[in-house]
């Protein structure tokens, strides 16, 4: 009887192992059914079963959208088999964000809609889109440090939308999370200091369920926040000339050059082969010969971005999420993933103008052509010292009050167990006190994949990961980071404001099934 019951045992995991490479065209398998290993000291029950998971895992939808170079896969577990991108053939200058102008002469005043309409992306032809004031993605709104700051809200949508202000430390009520929904036609005016240093942020929107939708057909716009530090570096920063914005999304357009979300996407996040910079389709940047400022922002729904030169040179990383580093970085490549920005410098007047250069990525991918001119620009150092971020003794040595634990894949994605719920309050924290928060990936039977992790509200410093200083590149603000498979990363975070405010992977799909929960600011 024994041996019939090994056999049938060995028998049903052979099977298992079949239908789980079988949900997807990468070979992925489910989630691992198990319960939750870790205990958290506060109110998310990490002990919650999953079971059954696994049979819900490998009987999850697939994409059903194919693509220029075959079907797209599903299940994109580990993010080594993700579709390439087509490379740029550099045919078009890249488009600038226009820079939004204040309603008022007296303050910073915006308004800003969220609207639907037509953009010529490929020649000749209108793709329906999304955009703020515009038919697709939105303007880069100026703040600086101490503004008194106003916005009104439109959504001129047929859906329900909100406006997420990510990376800006703002009360609970103006920060956009899906508890701040504005309904078809509705208006509303949030208004808040600025407290934060020099960054570059973004916004979108944050609906429970429909964020990767409206994401994916166009809205997201910049935020740049100048302070005194900022002028007094003299960094390159002419808009659109030596300092420039890239916000990098991949689509996937169908035979008629539409974007239809809902016939490619995908549970474990939604990629393209289509590489857009700033919407524009097979983009190139014609600089001078001078140091030019990139501010790069990973705006996708799922896919991550290692960025490098072709040429194999090297550039310096100047700014994290949340402001600049103490110094500048030399770096031959940078890693984001989604939500994450870092501000680079090339130097391009130490470049043969007849040289092919461009920015790609891990996959060798043209990104970005560059096409330099015989002009010579502003001849600028770049700072040895430029910001005075530091980690205390005392943070160092705050124990850990808030444990984190992601895990799952598809729509069973989980922290700490379960699923986000608008009516639970996961954690609570007081208003202007620092803790320590510990997320940690827990791997699969199949091995897990990068979760991008982001916390509204706060600009926060990565004390370690696997228990070892963080490099030196993520030594600054942030408030976006990346996990991987069984990795533990310790931050100490403190909220200037009060309110509710989100957590959750940005995986935007993977946000939309329920990896998110709340902590409560009193």
């Amino acid at each position: 009887m024994r041996k019939k019951n090994l056999l049938i045992s060995l028998f049903s995991l052979m099977m298992v192992i079949v239908l789980s490479a079988c949900t997807s065209n990468d070979g992925e398998a489910s989630v691992e059914d198990t319960s939750n290993e870790k205990n958290s000291n506060e109110e998310m029950n990490m002990n919650e079963d999953n079971e059954g998971s696994m049979e819900e895992n490998m009987n999850g939808s697939s994409s059903e959208g194919e693509m220029n170079n075959g079907s797209m896969g599903n299940g994109h577990m580990d993010h080594d088999d993700v579709v390439g991108l087509i490379d740029s053939t550099g045919e078009n200058e890249l488009s600038i964000p226009s820079v939004l102008k204040s309603d008022s002469n007296k303050g910073t005043e915006y308004t800003i809609r969220a609207q639907k309409g037509e953009t010529e992306i490929f020649d000749g032809v209108q793709t329906k889109t999304y955009g703020y004031n515009d038919s697709f993605l939105g303007p880069m709104l100026q703040f600086e440090k101490g503004d008194t700051v106003k916005i009104n809200l439109i959504n001129e949508l047929n859906e329900n939308t909100t406006f997420h202000w990510h990376g800006l430390e703002v009360p609970g009520n103006d920060d956009g999370g899906p508890h701040n929904v504005l309904e078809p036609g509705e208006e509303s005016t949030i208004e808040f200091e600025v407290t934060q240093e020099a960054a570059t942020l973004w916004f979108h929107p944050h609906p429970e369920g429909k964020t990767s939708e409206q994401v994916y057909n166009g809205l997201a716009g910049l935020i740049y926040i100048e302070d005194q530090n900022s002028k007094n570096l003299e960094l390159p920063s002419e808009y659109g000339e030596n300092d420039i914005p890239l916000v990098f999304q991949d689509k996937v357009f169908n035979d008629e050059k539409q974007l239809n979300y809902k016939a490619v996407a995908n549970e474990d996040g939604t990629v393209g082969d289509t590489s857009l910079i700033n919407g524009t389709l097979n983009p190139k940047l014609t600089v001078d010969k001078e140091k030019v400022r990139l501010r790069l922002l990973n705006g996708s729904n799922a896919r991550n971005y290692t960025f490098k030169l072709n040429t194999g040179d090297s550039f310096v990383q100047v700014a994290t999420d949340g402001g600049f580093l103490n110094e500048p970085v030399s770096m031959e490549e940078i890693t984001l993933t989604p939500s994450e920005r870092a501000e680079i410098i090339i130097d391009f007047s130490k470049v043969d103008g007849n040289e092919n250069i461009a920015l790609m990525n891990e996959d060798g991918a043209t990104l970005l052509p560059f096409e330099i001119t015989d002009q010579t620009g502003k001849n600028m150092d770049i700072p040895d010292e430029m910001n005075d971020f530091s980690v205390t003794e005392e943070e160092k040595n705050l124990p850990v009050t808030k444990e984190i634990e992601l895990f799952g894949m598809m729509d069973q994605v989980t922290i700490n167990g379960k699923k986000f719920d608008p009516e639970r309050i996961d954690f609570t924290q007081e208003q202007g006190v620092t803790e320590v928060w510990e997320i940690y990936n827990k791997p699969d039977m199949m091995g897990g994949m990068i979760h991008p992790f982001h916390i509204h509200g706060a600009q926060f410093k990565i004390l370690s990961r696997n228990g070892e200083a963080p490099p030196e590149n993520e030594r600054g603000w942030k408030d976006s980071f990346s996990v991987a498979p069984d990795e533990t990363v310790k931050i100490a975070i403190q909220f200037k404001d009060k309110g509710i405010y989100m957590f959750h992977c940005h995986i935007l799909e993977h946000e939309d099934n329920g990896m998110m929960g709340q902590v409560k600011v009193e």
